[in-house]
């Protein structure tokens, strides 16, 4: 359900924009709002599991998800979408950490790799029929559609767990941290609507700048609280473990570049190649293929060769399919445009992931795991949340820029020219007016399109220097083979 919505919804935001005259903006927050609460709630999540048992903390959460996606099927404008999203980033936050702590503690050491990478593919298989059945609803359904589908699948989850998950808690947490759950979303929800908000009115707004440095005292706010605790929901001593540390900020590299990039692909797919809804969500089919087929040999790979090897040369092959997206301009055959970055993204990610879950997971104590697969999780949903705002300010500012370049190059009315620079906030979605001739709208459109192909173009060049940024975290921050115990042991201590 999470791995089929977190896909699904990119597809569905061309739509939104369209059905509920959503700006660039607005669907940003529809992404960022059940990120935010997904990210700072995670780590809460994960201790709810390891303290009242993790079956009925992750059945808890199917049952919010699914009746927040009703709620999002039923909204009637973009606000109260984006609301009913925050609602299922809260469940969502119950239900993540605790299947993966499930499998964690249903494992001996040896056989936890691959159980993780049977875990990874078949996350990788419902990622891959998300999109493509979310494009053929909204094409032939409607896009509401696109939440309704969690309804049946999560009753359907509920009886598999309770009949076939067996329940196991670990009694050592005490208590539930939230007030470091409330920084967190305090200090994350005023960073991101600082980044978003200035993509409107520019940073030298003053409650821009008033938002974004009261997010930054509060997540420091947060860290010193952590550091207080006898028992927060971020152990900070977790991170004198080297190992965990490193792939923690690996993660964190490798995933604001994955999140940030494919949040603007399907918009570039449909509002400037002309792609279908079905046929956008078909696109990343090879990516979800790669992965699925090697991510059980991928998590066998840290027993083989260390942690190492893997860490370092499937961030390496990330970078070069994002260099690789820098080719394709306008319209194109697909098998040569972007047929070969996604089957090369798809081979990087495949060679990464795994390796690092079962890296992050063998880096601590087991009594800690609903902790540990809280903390890598939100580290990966925070990168995700932070890039969509941040390389949204990039992508309209280079937008924007361009656009206004070409408009006044192609000598357009000054009321006409005035009315589409008004409308960069939609990026591609920009309406173009219907009393003009054909040959003007045909040249309007092309500028919007065109404006955006650089946008997009920028967005994955910094997508790929994140993930080679993630490669030599891996050269010098990860050593040998991590062992389960303690983090002291973990650093060899």
């Amino acid at each position: 359900m999470a791995f089929i919505d977190g896909t699904v919804v990119n597809v569905a935001l061309p739509a939104l924009q369209t059905n509920l005259n959503a700006t660039a903006a607005d669907v940003q927050w529809v992404i960022e709002s059940y990120a935010l609460l997904l990210s700072a709630l995670l780590l809460v999540g994960g201790s709810l599991g390891d303290h009242y048992g993790r079956r009925r903390v992750f059945v808890l959460g199917v049952v919010i998800f699914a009746a927040a996606s009703g709620l999002c099927g039923f909204a009637g404008s973009i606000h109260q979408l984006i609301a009913a999203r925050a609602v299922q980033g809260f469940g969502a936050a119950l239900l993540v950490p605790g299947s993966l702590a499930i499998i964690s503690n249903s494992f001996s050491e040896q056989e936890r790799g691959r159980a993780i990478g049977v875990w990874s593919g078949f996350s990788a298989i419902t990622t891959g029929i998300g999109p493509v059945l979310g494009g053929w609803l909204i094409e032939h359904v409607s896009w509401r559609a696109v939440f309704f589908i969690n309804v049946p699948l999560a009753f359907v989850v509920v009886l598999i767990s309770l009949r076939h998950v067996a329940e196991n808690s670990d009694r050592e947490t005490t208590r539930v941290d939230w007030l470091g759950a409330i920084l967190a979303a305090l200090g994350l929800g005023a960073l991101v609507y600082g980044l978003i908000e200035s993509s409107q009115v520019g940073f030298n707004d003053r409650s821009v700048i008033m938002t974004l440095t009261a997010g930054v005292i509060v997540l420091i706010l947060f860290l010193f609280v952590e550091s207080r605790l006898s028992q927060p929901m971020l152990p900070l001593t977790l991170f004198r473990s080297r190992t965990f540390a490193g792939t923690n900020f690996l993660t964190f590299l490798l995933y604001a570049a994955l999140g940030g990039t494919l949040f603007f692909l399907p918009l570039n797919l449909i509002q400037v190649q002309h792609y279908s809804p079905t046929a956008a969500g078909a696109v990343l089919l090879p990516f979800i293929l790669i992965m699925s087929l090697l991510s059980r040999w991928a998590g066998g790979l840290v027993a083989r060769y260390g942690p190492k090897l893997p860490l370092i040369v499937g961030p390496v092959i990330t970078a070069v399919a994002y260099l690789l997206f820098l080719l394709p301009g306008i319209g194109g055959n697909y098998w040569t445009n972007f047929f070969p970055p996604v089957v090369v993204l798809g081979l990087g990610m495949a060679v990464t992931v795994a390796p690092l879950t079962t890296t992050v997971m063998n880096s601590i104590s087991q009594n800690r795991a609903g902790t540990a697969s809280g903390v890598n999780n939100a580290v990966a949903r925070t990168a995700s949340l932070v890039a969509i705002a941040v390389l949204g300010v990039v992508m309209i500012q280079v937008f924007t820029t361009n656009l206004n370049r070409r408009l006044t190059g192609a000598n357009l009315p000054a009321s006409v020219a005035q009315q589409l620079q008004a409308q960069s906030i939609k990026l591609a979605a920009i309406d173009i007016p219907e009393n003009l001739e054909q040959e003007t709208r045909q040249l309007i459109r092309r500028a919007v399109d065109e404006s955006f192909v650089s946008g997009f173009r920028w967005v994955m060049v910094i997508g790929a220097a994140l993930a080679a940024a993630s490669a030599v975290t891996a050269l010098f921050w990860i050593r040998g083979m991590p062992t389960s115990g303690s983090p002291l042991k973990a650093n060899g201590r």
